[in-house]
C-alpha cells in the first residue's frame, strides 16, 4: 500500500527502437529499418494500449530523441516521453528552453532521464573527455542551473563547467516545477547526483536481492538530504502463454549469434567505465551456461548488447509474478522492451497487464498552458538591468 492507504499502481513504459528492430540476435534475417512510419505505428499502438509512455534511447547509435519525440507527440494523446537530458553534450540555457517548449507542446507529457555517460567512446565521440567522476560533477553543475530556469529564477552562474549571465526562461512548463527527472547511475557520484537533483531512479533488472540492495543504499542516501526517492527498473520482456514456450522464443533470440560475435561485443562492453555495466557483466560473465541469472530472470540479452541486458521470461502469470517481487521492493515504474518491440508490446499489454495494477496516463487535452514568466508586453524584448525607464514629456 502507499503512504496515503490506496493500493500500489505501477508505471509501465516502453521502448522505441530509434536505431532499428530485430527478431534475432547477430543476423539480419527480419530486421527491420526504422523510420518515422513504424514509430509512429508504434506510438499510436502505445498510446492506446494504455502505456504510461515510452523510453527513447540516446547516443551516437540512435536517431535524436528530442526530434524523435517531437515528431510523434502529435499523434498521441496520453502516452508520454522519457527523452535524454545529456549534461556535456548541450548548455544548461538550451535544454531548459527545448524541456520546457515540448512540455507545453505537448500539454504536460515530458518526462526526462539524466544521462552522464554512455558505452565505450560514446561520450569522447561528442567531445566530453572527463573522467567518470567529473562527469557527475558537471552534470550537478547543470542541472543547478537548469531547475533554477526552469522554476522562473533569472540565473547568474560561475562554475567549474558551466558559467551563465541573466539566463532566464520566457515559457514554463506545464508540469511544475519542471517534468520529472529519471536518472541511472550505479556508483556512488551517480546516486548522490540522483538523490540531491532528481525524482525517479532507475536500476538495471538485476536480481530481486540486488535491486533491494540499491533501494536500500539510495532511500540512506536521500534520507540524509531530507529527500524521498521514486523507483524504477529496465527490463527486457518474453510472455508467452506458457513457461515453455517462453524460454524456447528466448533460445530462438540469440540461437544465431556466432560465438565470434559474443567474444567482440563483450569485449567492447568491458571496456565501458559504468558501473551498472560492469555489475550486470558480472551476473554471467559472456557464458551461454549461466545465462538465468535469478528465476525467471535471463541475461541472454546481455551477450551482446550494451545497457539493458536482462528478461523477465515466462508465463504471464509468472512475470506478474516476478514484477510484484520488484513491486514489493520499492519498485513503481517499469522501462520494458522485446523483439520485435511492435509485437511484443503488444503481448505485454494484452497479456500482462490484465494482471497488474497499471497506472494508465490520463489525458492531458485539457491542461492549461501556464502564462509567461515575463511581464506582459515584454516578449521578444530585454532592456539591460538597471536601465532607466522612458517617461512621457510634457507637451
Amino acid at each position: 500500500m502507499d503512504k496515503d492507504g490506496s493500493a500500489q499502481q505501477i508505471d509501465f513504459l516502453w521502448f522505441f527502437p530509434t536505431n532499428g528492430d530485430v527478431r534475432f540476435f547477430g543476423n539480419a534475417d527480419g530486421a527491420r529499418k526504422v523510420d518515422n512510419r513504424y514509430l509512429r505505428e508504434m506510438a499510436v499502438g502505445l498510446d492506446r494500449l494504455g502505456y504510461f509512455g515510452a523510453l527513447l534511447p540516446t547516443g551516437n547509435f540512435c536517431e535524436d530523441s528530442l526530434v524523435v519525440a517531437s515528431s510523434l507527440a502529435t499523434h498521441t494523446e496520453r502516452m508520454r516521453f522519457l527523452i535524454a537530458l545529456r549534461p556535456g553534450s548541450v548548455v544548461p540555457a538550451e535544454a531548459a528552453r527545448q524541456s520546457a517548449s515540448l512540455d507545453r507542446l505537448t500539454k504536460g507529457r515530458l518526462l526526462l532521464n539524466v544521462v552522464s555517460g554512455g558505452v565505450a567512446g560514446d561520450m569522447e565521440a561528442d567531445g566530453n573527455f572527463l573522467s567518470h567522476d567529473e562527469r557527475y560533477i558537471q552534470s550537478a553543475e547543470f542541472l543547478d542551473i537548469w531547475r533554477r530556469m526552469m522554476r522562473g529564477e533569472v540565473v547568474t552562474s560561475t562554475g567549474k563547467h558551466y558559467s551563465c549571465k541573466n539566463a532566464q526562461l520566457m515559457y514554463p512548463s506545464v508540469q511544475r516545477p519542471y517534468p520529472p527527472l529519471y536518472i541511472g547511475g550505479a556508483s556512488p557520484a551517480g546516486r548522490d547526483l540522483a538523490v540531491n537533483q532528481c525524482d525517479v531512479y532507475l536500476t538495471w533488472g538485476e536480481p530481486p536481492a540486488m535491486v533491494a540492495e540499491t533501494i536500500a543504499d539510495v532511500r540512506r542516501r536521500a534520507a540524509a538530504v531530507g529527500r524521498e526517492m521514486r523507483f524504477g527498473i529496465r527490463l527486457h520482456f518474453i510472455v508467452r502463454d506458457t513457461d515453455e514456450e517462453a524460454w524456447s522464443a528466448a533460445e530462438r533470440l540469440i540461437e544465431k549469434v556466432p560465438d565470434h560475435v559474443i567474444e567482440a561485443a563483450q569485449k567492447k562492453l568491458r571496456q565501458a567505465d559504468a558501473e551498472g555495466q560492469k555489475r550486470l557483466l558480472a551476473l554471467h560473465g559472456g557464458d551461454k551456461k549461466r545465462l538465468e541469472i535469478s528465476p525467471n530472470l535471463w541475461a541472454g540479452v546481455g551477450l551482446v548488447r550494451a545497457g539493458a541486458a536482462t528478461t523477465l521470461v515466462g508465463s504471464p502469470q509468472t512475470v506478474a509474478a516476478r514484477i510484484r517481487e520488484y513491486m514489493s521492493l520499492g519498485i513503481d515504474s517499469i522501462i520494458g522492451s522485446g523483439y520485435p518491440h511492435m509485437e511484443e508490446s503488444y503481448r505485454v499489454a494484452e497479456m500482462l497487464f490484465p494482471l497488474l495494477p497499471i497506472r494508465k496516463p490520463s489525458s492531458v487535452a485539457e491542461n492549461e498552458l501556464p502564462e509567461s514568466f515575463a511581464t506582459a508586453g515584454t516578449i521578444g524584448l530585454r532592456l539591460p538591468e538597471q536601465a532607466p525607464v522612458p517617461t512621457a514629456k510634457a507637451s
